[in-house]
C-alpha cells in the first residue's frame, strides 16, 4: 500500500478522534434515528409480510407457527413451545445500529439461543427479502 494512502487514512482517524463528545453523541443520535426509520419500513414492507407468508405455508404443511410483533420486532413462533422462535429486531446499543436475528430452540428442557447480525453495514434499507428469507430458511430446519 502506498505511503500517501496510509498517511491520509491515519489523518482521518486522528481528525475523527479529536471531535468533541457532543459531536460524537449528535452523530450517534442521527445514525440511530436513521436506522430506526429504515427498520420501521423494513418491518412493514419486508419482515412482517414475509414472516406471515412463511407461517401460512408452514400451517398448510401441518406445522403450527404464529407471527407476533412484540415491541419493535417480528417473531415467528412454533405453536408447541414459547421457547421455539425466530425473531428479528433492531439493536441500537452497540457502536452502530444493527439488525439482529435471534433463534431460540428448546429440546428436552434445554434452550439454545443464537444471535446473528443480518446487516454488514449500518444501511438497513439495503437488506432484501431474499436476505431475510435466507436467514429464516437456514434456521427453520431445527423446528420442523
Amino acid at each position: 500500500m502506498e505511503v500517501s494512502v496510509v498517511r491520509q487514512r491515519v489523518h482521518e482517524v486522528l481528525r475523527h478522534s479529536k471531535r468533541t463528545a457532543d459531536d460524537r453523541r449528535a452523530d450517534r443520535r442521527a445514525q440511530t434515528d436513521q436506522a430506526t426509520r429504515e427498520y420501521d419500513a423494513f418491518l412493514r414492507q419486508i419482515a412482517v409480510p414475509l414472516f406471515k407468508q412463511i407461517a401460512d405455508i408452514l400451517r398448510a404443511e401441518s406445522y403450527p407457527f404464529e407471527v407476533f410483533t412484540p415491541g419493535a420486532s417480528v417473531r415467528l413462533m412454533a405453536g408447541r413451545s414459547h421457547d421455539d422462535y425466530l425473531e428479528v429486531a433492531l439493536d441500537t446499543k452497540g457502536t452502530a445500529p444493527k439488525l439482529v436475528c435471534r433463534t431460540s430452540h428448546s429440546r428436552g428442557g434445554d434452550v439454545t439461543q443464537t444471535e446473528l447480525v443480518l446487516n454488514a453495514t449500518a444501511d438497513i434499507s439495503a437488506i432484501t427479502d431474499d436476505d431475510l428469507l435466507g436467514y429464516v430458511l437456514s434456521e427453520l430446519e431445527a423446528f420442523v
